[in-house]
């Protein structure tokens, strides 16, 4: 016999089942053979078996004991929130969110489940997959990340356009976009969430990818936090910025203008790890003033960085 779908109690009232239809039939009138497809707008029960994939699903992996969570408790209490499909004809539809609902209800045994029929085309539906799982998943921030940049290759939109449809800033999409820029091993180790987005975020001042991996190895081996790794990227930029007279006699004080421009350099390592991205202070001797460069990379990224000026 098959098993029948398990209904959150809301759901029940609102979407009737077979029998219930069969049961307000007035006496002696004839059965329809075929159920009409349902209507784009409409919630109805579909079949499982019917709904194939999202094709642009942002989310790539699945906690296995969530899942199996979820599908216990579907078991006991039912879909208490329907998923949402686009139809294909013929009984087939597509799915454009409730990945996790849908797998639950796989594995709790459902034959149908409850559906928010959409109507969509390919462009709406990434759209609409990628906006939806952003603020109603927990996606890793690396997933966030390909979210929008697909969101910007595929659809044609701008990061400005992105943040919009996402409901955040556009400063924040361009500080997820940034970690696109980091080694492959980075993205990794934030993905696992074996270090945090604000490790990353300090890591991407770094402008040399193998220091980056270097740093990330001594977070994962030695557990640092992100104001020590902070610390250790302003520790990276001022021997790196340092001048060659410093760097061969360190045991000796340096001259007083050395130590001026030490003193400026570490300002430059603060303002870099701040803006997230190269900063340059060229200071004048005896104190005449000087100018400080601010690096940016796109239109967007300028419009990131005037706003993280105004509002700091």
């Amino acid at each position: 016999m098959a098993k029948k779908v398990a209904l959150g109690k809301g759901l029940q009232a609102l979407i009737p089942t077979i029998d219930d239809e069969a049961d307000q039939q007035p006496a002696g009138s004839k059965r329809s053979k075929k159920k009409s497809a349902p209507a784009a707008g409409e919630v109805a029960e579909i079949k499982v078996s019917e709904v194939r994939p999202n094709p642009y699903q942002p989310r790539t992996e699945f906690d296995e004991d969530a899942l199996d969570e979820l599908a216990a408790s579907i078991e006991q209490l039912g879909i208490i929130q329907p998923i949402t499909v686009r139809a294909l004809g013929s009984d087939q539809y597509e799915l454009i969110s409730g990945e996790r609902r849908l797998r639950a209800s796989r594995r709790a045994g459902l034959e149908r489940i409850p559906a928010f029929i959409r109507k969509a085309n390919t462009e709406e539906m990434l759209e609409m997959a990628i906006v939806e799982n952003v603020q109603r998943e927990n996606l890793n921030p690396v997933e966030v990340a390909l979210g929008y940049q697909r969101l910007i290759d595929e659809c044609d939109l701008t990061q400005e356009q992105v943040a919009k449809k996402v409901g955040k800033k556009r400063a924040t999409v361009a500080n997820f976009l940034r970690l696109l820029k980091l080694p492959p091993k980075v993205q990794a180790a934030l993905r696992d969430q074996a270090i945090s987005m604000g490790h990353a975020r300090a890591l991407i001042t770094v402008d040399d990818k193998s220091v980056q991996v270097q740093i990330l190895t001594d977070i994962l081996e030695n557990g640092l936090s992100v104001r020590e790794v902070e610390s250790k990227v302003r520790a990276w930029q001022l021997k790196k910025d340092a001048p060659e007279s410093s760097k061969a006699a360190p045991s000796k004080l340096p001259p007083l203008a050395n130590r001026d421009n030490i003193l400026i350099q570490n300002f430059a390592s603060q303002l870099r790890a701040h803006l997230s991205t190269q900063v340059h202070i060229k200071h004048k001797p005896n104190s005449e003033g000087g100018k400080v460069e601010i690096e940016y990379y796109s239109d967007e990224d300028l419009e990131r960085l005037i706003e993280l000026l105004i509002h700091s």
